[in-house]
């Protein structure tokens, strides 16, 4: 776990991979919670008989948003920028889906601290790559920029 405990800490460890978090488990469950929380029930996702009949992937997946959602607690295991006064998500870059992440799946996410500028009114401008890792296709699934501005 890599605290961050001010400004001139985030500026040191600019370019820095900042590690690994532990496997998480996507289960049929997760992926049903998601599909009712934004609405988005299209079949590759929910319906399991039917995904192992006419699904390319031979599953159900997770879908793409999913595997974002999973960045922020994934994150909280590898990094924590705990000197500021607040933290605010400001967006992301760059998100790409490359692999899908197939149900029952264990993934893991791998963290690196890409850029660190300071903005108008002390704002610093933090962003991290993260990349989320299908274990047992040994592929990675999602790249994603996130960017967070922290006052200190």
């Amino acid at each position: 776990m890599r605290r961050f405990n001010s400004a001139a800490d985030l500026w040191c460890a600019n370019g820095d991979e900042l590690g690994t978090s532990e496997w998480v488990s996507v289960s049929q469950e997760m992926v049903d919670q998601f599909a009712k929380a934004t609405g988005d029930h299209q079949w590759i996702h929910v319906d399991v008989d039917r995904a192992n009949r006419e699904s390319p992937f031979g599953a159900t997946i997770a879908h793409g948003y999913l595997s974002l959602s999973l960045v922020p607690a994934l994150a909280a295991q590898i990094f924590v920028v705990s000197g500021a006064r607040f933290l605010l998500n400001y967006g992301s870059n760059k998100i790409r889906y490359i692999t899908p992440v197939p149900v029952g799946a264990q993934v893991r996410l791998h963290s690196t601290l890409t850029a660190v500028e300071e903005k108008r009114g002390g704002v610093l401008h933090i962003v991290v790559r993260h990349e989320l890792e299908v274990g047992d296709l040994r592929k990675v699934a999602m790249v994603a920029e996130t960017i967070t501005h922290a006052v200190f």
